[in-house]
């Protein structure tokens, strides 16, 4: 099985000005995202707005997305849906497509309510694409918080093609246990960006994260400062990284994240609602902010 390493960005899905799939911009934005230096894309999640898309409208996307790449990046597709009939026909379609994984995060209206729960749902998500791995996407936006060191124990002995978990949590003892469990055999890629460090120190070897759309070659320099134990370097990198995440809490991760694309000749275009889109002054701030972050490495 294979682990990944270094970062994985959790692309967003441009939208044009009448909010339909800009699909000429995804190229734009795998172009970007290779010359970055990201090791795979992470396609359909939260960023990604996967859950405010049509099953029709991922399907193209992720075919477009696998077109774009051109097996130069790691892809894993989010197949998750409110209802297990659009996550299984998303899966099955991501089975036939030239991609690394699928990932699912759990069903956040009638959710799993135990362990044994949420690895029947995951097993039978798994099951849709066999010749794919499976990472289940923790998060606490869905609403499911289980013990994740016992869902992959549990999990191991059910679902053949398991990978690990995209684990989206700053818990970093919950972390560190699901890197140790089943004799370490997982791949548990870290998920909260400005946790980063703190994840290195305890054994991460790649993270996902919406900050590494436009932010890559500078969260690269602080893995490489931690590699050669500069730990001054990456306290003083992340005062920067401090600066870009209270843009993004301040006027919506989302939102702010399609404008700081920007940056970088991108129109991603506004969230779908219920996110609210930002007014021009507002992105004009936004656009500002960012730049006074000073994350920019050509």
């Amino acid at each position: 099985m294979k682990k990944l390493t270094g970062l994985i960005a959790a692309p967003h899905t441009p939208f044009d000005s009448l909010n339909n799939v800009n699909f000429e911009e995804i190229d734009k934005i795998a172009k970007h995202l290779i010359k970055d230096g990201v090791k795979g894309i992470y396609i359909c999640g939260t960023t990604g707005e996967g859950i405010h898309c049509s099953v029709e409208e991922r399907k193209a996307i992720a075919e477009r997305w696998v077109s774009a790449i051109d097996n130069k990046l790691d892809i894993i597709v989010h197949t998750g849906a409110l209802s297990i009939v659009d996550t299984l026909e998303l899966t099955r379609h991501a089975d036939t497509l030239d991609i690394l994984a699928t990932s699912a995060i759990g069903p956040c209206f009638f959710k799993p309510g135990s362990v044994q729960d949420l690895v029947a749902y995951c097993a039978a998500v798994a099951a849709a694409a066999p010749s794919k791995g499976f990472y289940y996407y923790h998060s606490g936006m869905s609403g499911v918080n289980l013990n994740m060191e016992e869902f992959l124990i549990q999990a191991d002995k059910q679902i053949p093609n398991l990978s690990g978990l995209k684990f989206n949590s700053g818990d970093l003892y919950e972390y560190q246990r699901c890197l140790r469990a089943c004799n370490g055999k997982f791949d548990i890629p870290f998920g909260v960006d400005e946790f980063l460090p703190g994840a290195l120190a305890v054994g991460a070897k790649s993270a996902v994260g919406s900050t590494y759309n436009y932010a890559a070659p500078y969260f690269n320099s602080i893995i490489d400062a931690f590699n050669k134990g500069d730990q001054d370097a990456v306290f003083n990198k992340m005062t920067n990284v401090i600066k870009l995440i209270k843009v993004l809490v301040e006027f919506g991760g989302v939102a702010a994240g399609k404008v700081a694309m920007e940056l970088h000749g991108i129109n991603a275009g506004n969230p779908r609602l219920p996110l609210t889109p930002l007014s021009e002054k507002q992105k004009e701030i936004v656009v500002e902010k960012m730049k006074a972050a000073d994350f920019l490495i050509e």
